[in-house]
């Protein structure tokens, strides 16, 4: 093993042997290179002629690029032409740390360590996958959950989702939650916990949500090492009272020396800059310090170099300006509010009685997503196709379940939409 990665796991194993143990092969190989390209470049930074920069410089110093590109960008050429750090920008980072606790109270004097930039969330949950993850790790999902996580830890690394009921009398399902957690021997347990849930748009309640924390605390008393990942993407979207509005990462990251939290988050869809592609990834864990922070962002951030090398520098500035503007706070509630309208178009369309004997809807309460269930005796693929060749609607199958992006549909056309719904069903019955 690279001296490196073993001077990382000797401060790891020091500040917690917990997480020690829930680093995957992988998770313990890894280390960012402070020797070797990286090292020299740095020991050369200020140098009257640096030549160890693998990009191209103007005479003047700054960055070489084509006019035709630079004359679109209204910025300083050296926020967007050259790399970014592996770890992300510092000022960006530093942003969105303070952000996270603006978004959640509850961390209040809480120690997080400084997020790592990723390539949007999808990234952020494959370098989670690659830190944590060795082939036939279980990972603990609901049975409603995204898609992606097949290609991200099943496919790349060789976990098996294991799944619990989501739902039991329209709440989550504690029970089945608490008995797939407590399921086999004591050990390392790997959760994924994505709220607002997508494709079901389900955030828990309050109660539902520190039911939730209870649970992951007794397991971690009885002796299992757990990893909490937080799955955060469409987080603040939240629509009704009585919801959990900070990430469950707040409690998460406070709970037991034997819970590692992972946040993984960004502006993808709470900024609405879906192909800006940056993310974060933080870490917290109850009793953790600096030392053991510093070296997980470190191992994190070689994950990162050697899968992608760095996020793009554009897409970080963009939104570090977008962060910092006096304008961001009001623009991003006008946002909400159509959000929000769009919500309440939905749940007033639902209201008619007419449609029960076709599909019910899944509980939701924020985010892009609901969903339906159909009726017994409807195939969702086949109301799908229907929908598009005769209604002209457009909607997600996932088995007997439909899943209804009303983030994408005007509040206008919702009560269309759902009457569409209704007549495919009856054509398909």
């Amino acid at each position: 093993m690279n001296p490196q990665a073993e001077a990382l796991n000797t401060i790891i194993k020091e500040k917690s042997s917990q997480v020690y143990d829930l680093l995957s092969e992988k998770g313990k190989a890894i280390f960012f290179p402070k020797k070797g390209i990286l090292g020299q470049t740095a020991e050369a930074k200020g140098t009257k002629i640096n030549a160890t920069i693998g990009a191209a410089i103007e005479d003047d110093g700054s960055p070489m690029r084509l006019e035709s590109i630079a004359e679109k960008i209204n910025m300083d050429p050296s926020l967007v032409f050259p790399y970014a750090p592996s770890f992300g920008r510092p000022d960006l980072r530093a942003k969105w740390k303070s952000m996270i606790y603006d978004k959640n109270p509850g961390l209040a004097g809480v120690n997080l360590s400084l997020p790592v930039v990723t390539n949007a969330l999808t990234h952020g949950i494959s370098m989670a996958g690659y830190m944590f993850l060795d082939a036939g790790d279980e990972v603990i999902v609901p049975d409603l959950f995204w898609g992606n996580y097949n290609l991200t830890l099943a496919n790349a690394y060789g976990a098996n989702l294991v799944k619990f009921n989501t739902f039991k009398n329209n709440k989550f399902d504690l029970d089945a939650f608490e008995s797939k957690l407590n399921e086999g021997v004591i050990g390392k347990k790997v959760i994924i916990l994505n709220f607002p849930n997508n494709p079901s748009g389900y955030t828990p309640t309050d109660a539902e949500q520190n039911s939730i924390v209870e649970i992951i605390k007794a397991a971690a008393e009885k002796g299992n090492k757990i990893v909490t990942i937080t799955d955060d993407a469409y987080f603040g979207l939240v629509y009704e009272d009585g919801i959990a509005r900070e990430s469950i990462f707040t409690p998460l990251c406070q709970l037991h020396e034997n819970v590692l939290a992972i946040k993984i988050d960004g502006a993808t869809k709470e900024d609405y800059v879906w192909g800006f592609r940056v993310g974060f990834i933080t870490y917290g864990m109850k009793g953790a310090d600096a030392e053991l922070y510093s070296a997980l962002e470190a191992k994190t951030a070689g994950a990162i170099r050697g899968n992608i090398s760095n996020s793009a520098n554009i897409s970080q500035s963009l939104l570090l300006e977008g962060f910092n503007s006096p304008d961001y706070a009001a623009q991003k509630a006008a946002k909400f509010t159509i959000m929000k309208t769009r919500y309440n178009a939905v749940k007033l369309a639902l209201t008619d009685e007419k449609f029960k004997p076709y599909f019910t809807a899944i509980p939701y309460n924020s985010g892009y997503f609901m969903c339906v269930k159909l009726a017994d005796g409807l195939a969702g693929d086949e109301v799908r196709k229907v929908l598009i060749e005769k209604y002209s609607i457009g909607l997600i199958s996932l088995g007997n379940v439909l899943r209804v992006a009303y983030s994408a549909v005007a509040a206008s056309d919702v009560k269309e939409l759902f009457e569409g719904i209704y007549e495919a069903c009856k054509d398909c019955k």
